[in-house]
């Protein structure tokens, strides 16, 4: 069975936002700099709470920052 992951965007939406740092988007959502690396990495899931607070910084909707990839 192929795996199946969770891809994102972050990375160059922090970028678009003036280069924020992973602990200026941790800090706005409550979450460690680490947490943060490990979700943009694809090495961590967020939870779906989580994943609304990333794309409400961002002014996105969830599927512009997140997709899922099958």
């Amino acid at each position: 069975m192929a795996s199946t992951r969770i891809v994102n965007n972050i990375r160059t939406l922090r970028f678009l936002a003036g280069e924020m740092t992973q602990a200026d988007l941790g800090a706005r959502i409550g979450m460690t700099r680490q947490t943060i690396a490990a979700i943009e990495a694809g090495k961590y899931s967020p939870t779906l709470e989580a994943a609304f607070r990333i794309a409400q910084v961002f002014g996105k909707t969830l599927d512009e920052v997140f997709q899922w990839e099958g």
